[in-house]
């Protein structure tokens, strides 16, 4: 039998809350529309901050070559870059940071042999999946280069948003593995677990719309809830060509598919909130449960006054909290794993509805 290993699990899980500063780290540098400020990427070197008027010289003649700036009226000046500069250099440095706090336990873990070669191969792969994210990422700025391109495309952002969200939620269930690695055997309906893992997809698939919705800055337009300027359907839905750009550039379109999925996804977690706390639960997973639905309350609450104040700011922290529903349900999910009660009955489908 597995015996639960604390120092090992909580080291996993301050990975998650690592990742959970790399989209607070990021996501501040888009909001402040600093993206595209450091056209170099040196991934051994990269953690050291310009020293010398020369330095800044050559990182703010990489950026007068973006579009970006081309498109500044008036241009901004060697402080306004330096401004936007350090938002984006420290999202670059923490990511490395997180690179070490992975790569350097783990060596000294596998060592001492405190760990499976199984776990450390998986938690190797994990680190493959990082390092994937930062060479997306790196490629990601390159396209500042592009003419025309003055902010992240979205055909770019939402994959690396997503992308970056599955890396959590396996650092969260592995780390929450470790710590309890055998299953505590709960007499409640199975039928839970189903709710809770079709809740974590669906909040994915929201939070993937979300940054579809950021890398439109459609958040500026519709600031009505809930028709959109008047109309359930906005106008304008089918404007851009061909036919599936509009689900990815056109604001319009974005807008009201985020809108939609959100409101379907609060219902059903706040459905699957109440499935389980009708039921008899030990203290952990009751308490996952309601924590999953005071999240998803306040997600749809920050949701519609984002939308009606038009605030990039708001919906900056509207995307934080939305990692944090998804960790909830991730938490909610794992402390099931041992749920093997009776299967939900008529009685309780017709009661649930």
């Amino acid at each position: 039998m597995k015996k639960p290993d604390r120092l090992v699990g909580n080291w996993i899980l301050f990975l998650a809350f690592m990742v959970f500063g790399m989209v607070a780290g990021g996501g501040h540098a888009r909001t402040i529309n600093a993206g595209y400020t450091i056209q170099v990427w040196l991934p051994f070197t990269g953690f050291i901050p310009p020293r010398t008027d020369a330095d800044w010289a050559q990182l703010f003649g990489l950026f007068r070559q973006t579009s970006q700036y081309q498109a500044m009226h008036p241009p901004i000046s060697l402080t306004q870059f330096k401004a936007l500069f350090w938002p984006m250099f420290w999202d670059r440095v923490w990511g490395r940071v997180m690179a070490l706090v992975l790569l350097i336990p783990l060596a000294v873990l596998l060592f001492k042999a405190r760990i499976s070669p199984r776990l450390g191969l998986w938690l190797l792969a994990l680190f493959a999946a990082g390092a994937g994210q930062a060479t997306y990422g790196w490629e990601m700025v390159r396209t500042g280069m592009e003419p025309g391109v003055t902010s992240v495309p979205p055909e770019w952002l939402a994959p690396h948003f997503v992308s970056g969200m599955l890396i959590f939620i396996a650092l969260l269930w592995t780390g929450l593995s470790v710590r309890n690695p055998v299953p505590v055997r709960i007499e409640t309906p199975e039928y839970l677990k189903h709710w809770l893992t079709s809740s974590i997809i669906l909040i994915l698939c929201t939070m993937g719309l979300g940054a579809l919705v950021a890398a439109t800055n459609a958040v500026s337009v519709f600031n009505t809830f809930p028709k959109m300027d008047g109309h359930w359907v906005p106008l304008g839905f089918y404007k851009l060509h061909p036919l599936w750009l509009n689900f990815i550039a056109n604001q319009a379109t974005v807008q009201f598919d985020h809108r939609v999925l959100a409101t379907l996804t609060a219902l059903s977690v706040l459905i699957t909130a109440g499935l389980g706390l009708r039921e008899t639960l030990p203290p952990g997973p009751r308490d996952a449960f309601l924590l999953l639905a005071g999240l998803v309350a306040l997600q749809y609450l920050l949701g519609m006054i984002t939308i009606i104040s038009g605030s990039a700011e708001l919906g900056y922290v509207h995307e934080l909290n939305a990692v944090l529903l998804l960790a909830a349900a991730v938490l909610a999910r794992h402390s099931l794993r041992g749920a093997t009660g009776r299967p939900m009955l008529r009685s309780d489908i017709a009661a649930a509805e």
